[in-house]
């Protein structure tokens, strides 16, 4: 058969198989695809019985991740979705037992060595990592980058992935990073379902990979349905490489090429797989495999069926052309098995599978049973019969969670709060001794934490050689720039106008010229896709400063940030990392969308990454210094008006560093502490000169990061001294401000030293209108502060502060 031909060729790097190990090669092919299929059945038996709590998984899309899993190679990377169960088992970067470990959120890291029970089923990610936080050699892996469930989400990071191959081909200066690339040879795969590719992302991504043209190759699975809605709802002309067959590469240039190949086809999976993949690596062009014709047999996912909306119609041709059905036809057509072989081997799968369940299941119970006897025993030497009764009737369940446990055990502290005993403070004990595994199994590594964190890196103060020169503040990004892409070949920049005209307030000014298009380059307006452009490089070992323009547009890739790079970490257990830095500019400035500073959303968007808000262009040199020789990801907020203020000229600009996390008292006072940052905080400083002449002496503090806050609590301190309170900031009332008064008041335990009501000083609840005076109007102005401030004082001391109006 042609068909065997094409196959024989792509099973084993074009070498002459015999017909015996061609046939044991589909047979163990048919084996993987028929266990993921008994795993995604089972799986959802046991999420229906209550043993999971959720399930979503791969069937009817076995046989054509086979085909992928065939021209995957150590080194490539996969960035995917939820349905790549049997790519994943395929390729060897899945167990059978790590799937149902998954399953059932086991916290053992080695049993789900994906999330460590963090993330729902069939969210697959392998470990990038050591246990030090330290890179792997990624060249000797197959990798699949940290799934996550928006759908569409992994789009913006797969073209980063791409990306780097390119990067480690073109550049010789990264030849000497061997743990990240042979050569540029590795291919980024990403899958996605048909439904998602109407995400905008999807869009993003597709276009900019082929204006980058890169090693990606996108496989569509289409399945003719997004959860109930059909395509006819989903797509123009209900079929997406239809649609995209402008992106097809053709004599007149650059492009994508295109495939399109049916789900059930076994052997025109395997010859579509193998020349998609060998044109995308060989060329380093974008490829598109549209897998048509797929099924989802069991629905999208355990919450609902989907017999509520297919029809008969539908579901009759979706049961005949079911692609283990279609390929276990044309096995026996073509003899490679017969009907008795293959009840035989699908008898012992299903048996295995079984086995594999059971295992994890015990496995994921038994550290609850033991610390259930544990506990109950501590509860028994208490002699309290009603909490003796408790723990019985819970030993007695055949599925206790770790949450009853240690629920039971709080409920006995509260009902013996009165009792002083051996027993209660044995029970206590243990109860304290688990607090901390619970924080490792279930709070753990929003950082890495490793001994490159930024929060590690040493502190070099800025030094100035005699009479230092004042330049303009862009000038000093300019060299710090500078100074760093010649001391790390891994630095790289990219955003809207960064690479020939330098950045919009010139801080690459030049550097183009001197470094590259490779190393500093201008990008299409895709604030989302230069995001996920940046995750992938730095999941690839580089050191990405990717630009969004103004700090109102970072909103367009909030999805990203939040979904993906704030939670890699975290998702993973410490087991990948992204190093991205995202630099921005925001605060003053007039005009509805250039005057945002959303700091609220960010804050709490972007937990698993450091915030930083510098005064200065200086400040935030030493940030970048102390980020790029760190690997942990950071958002960087300069303020926009600062490019033309003068500052003095550090004599080490690309050495010195600003630490995160810890602020700083720029002016010192008695009377009332306030805590600013960024733009607002010179304004703050220009009022305290006025209300010195007032008799008022305030202390300013500015936090430099939002997040982490304050390590070293100085604004409590200050606080512990003035016992006034005032925070400043522009964001909308509610937003930034209410975070530091948090921090301050609760975190850091303020309230205890406050002898007056603590004030906030915010911008108006909508953003500022154009022009200087609705800057005025809208957002805290020198007057607003002055008047503020001593309006504090008056009702402290209404005799010496007299009211002003």
């Amino acid at each position: 058969m042609k068909g065997t031909k094409v196959v024989e060729s792509n099973l084993q790097d074009q070498e002459e198989l015999s017909f015996e190990d061609f046939r044991s090669i589909i047979i163990s092919d048919y084996k993987i695809a028929y266990e993921s299929r008994q795993a995604s059945l089972l799986g959802r038996k046991e999420v229906l019985t209550g043993k999971a709590k959720f399930g979503i998984f791969g069937d009817g899309k076995e046989v054509a991740q086979l085909a992928m899993a065939k021209a995957f190679k150590a080194g490539d990377w996969r960035s995917g979705y939820y349905r790549d169960q049997t790519f994943m088992l395929a390729s060897g970067m899945l167990t059978m037992p790590e799937f149902f470990a998954q399953l059932y959120a086991n916290t053992d890291i080695d049993a789900d060595p994906a999330s460590g029970g963090r993330q729902m089923n069939c969210h697959f990610a392998t470990r990038t990592l050591d246990e030090d936080g330290d890179w792997m050699d990624l060249t000797a892996l197959k990798n699949s980058s940290a799934d996550i469930s928006p759908t569409g989400g992994q789009m913006g990071r797969l073209v980063g992935l791409a990306l780097a191959s390119k990067m480690f081909r073109n550049n010789p200066a990264l030849k000497n990073l061997k743990k990240f690339s042979v050569g540029g040879n590795e291919v980024a795969f990403g899958t996605i379902g048909n439904a998602s590719t109407s995400e905008g992302i999807f869009f993003e991504a597709i276009n900019a990979a082929g204006v980058l043209q890169v090693p990606m190759a996108i496989s569509i699975w289409d399945d003719a349905y997004g959860i109930s809605v059909p395509a006819e709802y989903q797509t123009t002309k209900q079929d997406i490489s239809e649609i995209l067959k402008g992106f097809q590469r053709d004599e007149m240039g650059e492009g994508y090429e295109i495939f399109k190949v049916r789900g059930w086809d076994y052997p025109g999976l395997c010859e579509t797989y193998e020349r998609a993949i060998k044109i995308c690596r060989e060329q380093h062009i974008p490829v598109m495999i549209h897998v048509t014709e797929m099924t989802q047999p069991q629905g999208h996912s355990t919450s609902g069926s989907h017999e509520r909306y297919k029809t008969k119609v539908r579901i009759d041709w979706e049961n005949e052309y079911d692609c283990m059905l279609q390929m276990r036809k044309w096995m026996i057509e073509s003899a490679v098995a017969t009907d008795e072989e293959l009840i035989q081997l699908e008898n012992t799968a299903k048996n295995y599978i079984r086995n594999c369940q059971k295992q994890a299941w015990a496995d994921f119970n038994a550290m609850m049973k033991m610390e259930l006897e544990v506990t109950a025993g501590l509860i028994e030497k208490t002699g309290n019969d009603e909490l003796i009764a408790d723990a019985r009737a819970l030993s007695a369940s055949p599925e206790p969670s770790r949450k009853d446990v240690v629920s039971l055990v709080r409920l006995a502290a509260r009902k013996l709060r009165k009792e002083k005993s051996e027993a209660k403070s044995n029970l206590l004990k243990w109860y304290k001794s688990q607090h901390d595994s619970n924080f490792d199994r279930y709070n753990s590594k929003l950082f890495t934490g490793s001994s490159d964190s930024p929060l590690s890196i040493p502190v070099v103060e800025a030094e100035y050689e005699g009479e230092a020169r004042t330049v303009d503040g862009r000038e000093i990004l300019n060299a710090c720039f500078e100074a760093n892409f010649t001391r790390d070949e891994r630095v790289i920049a990219f955003g809207e106008d960064v690479g020939a005209i330098g950045d919009v307030n010139q801080g690459f000014a030049g550097l183009q010229a001197k470094f590259g298009k490779m190393r500093i380059s201008d990008t299409g307006i895709r604030e989302m896709t230069i995001i996920g452009q940046g995750i992938g490089l730095a999941m690839r070992g580089l050191k990405p400063i990717a630009e969004i323009q103004y700090l109102d547009y970072l909103l367009y890739a909030l999805n990203i940030l939040s979904d993906d790079l704030a939670t890699l970490s975290y998702r993973t257990k410490g087991r990948q990392k992204a190093p991205l830095i995202v630099r921005t500019r925001g605060h003053r400035l007039e005009g509805i969308w250039h005057s945002g500073s959303p700091m609220g959303v960010i804050v709490n968007a972007l937990q698993g990454m450091h915030v930083c808000v510098p005064r200065n262009m200086t400040q935030a040199a030493g940030m970048y210094n102390t980020l790029l020789r760190g690997d942990e990801p950071a958002l960087v907020i300069e303020c926009l008006n600062g490019y033309r203020l003068k500052e003095s000229l550090p004599s080490n600009i690309g050495e010195f560093t600003v630490p995160l996390g810890k602020a700083e008292i720029v002016r010192e006072g008695t009377d009332i502490t306030i805590v600013s940052y960024g733009s607002t905080l010179r304004i703050v400083q220009e009022a305290a000169d006025e209300l010195q002449e007032m008799g008022i002496s305030i202390e300013i503090v500015d936090p430099q990061t939002l997040l982490p806050f304050d390590l070293d609590r100085l604004c409590v301190k200050s606080l512990s001294k003035t016992n006034k309170l005032l925070v400043v900031a522009e964001d909308t009332p509610g937003g930034s401000s209410a975070f530091i008064m948090q921090q301050i008041l609760e975190v850091q335990n303020g309230y205890q030293y406050l002898d007056g009501k603590p004030r906030t000083l915010t911008a108006k609840a909508h953003r500022a209108p154009y022009g200087s005076d609705g800057d005025y109007f809208t957002k805290p102005s020198l007057d607003d502060i002055i008047e503020i401030v001593y309006e504090m004082m008056n009702d402290s001391n209404p005799e010496k502060f007299p009211e002003v109006y």
